[in-house]
């Protein structure tokens, strides 16, 4: 490590491929602090931020072999790793919700409670609210990903949109959403 150009995010990443656990200490060092405030502001508590910034650093080390710097920068590379660990989580929690959903008494009435109703209408209606708020095309991309539950390569083809694209519009639509419901709230 005594040139510079060794300590760039792509040569460490070259070094971790080849098992440099020096190598791996360094970008560690560099990125653990960042992956998580990177997590925190994308909503995961502090703890939940912690544990996802460790796994996507494994991530790193696991995966450094496919690391390819004609497609990104090491850092964009590690921030996409940590996304997806945060996307994944979130998808993880929504599966077991459903399933704890799924797990009620069959002897239980169904029928929602009134207040239930009423809680749950005016959510509704926040969430219109705030759907309306966007443009169409922003609209259009969060109703395919969250409504319809298509993956970010599918709304692309079907948009015939690049996939740059639609993960910007997307970010900006979450982006002002959550504005949006912070004021509500």
């Amino acid at each position: 490590m005594d040139s510079n150009a060794d300590d760039t995010d792509e040569a460490l990443l070259v070094r971790i491929a080849a098992g440099d656990r020096s190598a791996f200490g360094t970008l560690f060092a560099k990125y653990a602090p960042k992956v998580k405030g990177y997590l925190i502001r994308l909503g995961a508590a502090g703890a939940i931020a912690e544990d996802l910034a460790q796994d996507a650093m494994v991530s790193v080390w696991r995966r450094a072999g496919s690391f390819d710097r004609a497609k990104a920068k090491g850092s964009t590379w590690i921030f996409v790793i940590a996304r997806n660990a945060w996307i994944d989580r979130l998808r993880r929690e929504k599966v077991e919700l459903a399933y704890r959903a799924g797990l009620d008494d069959p002897e239980e009435s169904h029928d929602e409670a009134p207040d239930e109703a009423a809680v749950r209408l005016q959510t509704e209606g926040h969430i219109a609210a705030a759907l309306e708020m966007l443009s169409e095309e922003q609209r259009q991309v969060v109703r395919l990903s969250f409504f319809e539950e298509r993956p970010h390569s599918e709304i692309a083809e079907r948009l015939n949109l690049p996939l740059g694209t639609v993960k910007s519009r997307l970010r900006l639509a979450l982006t002002k959403l959550r504005a949006h419901w912070e004021t509500v709230q």
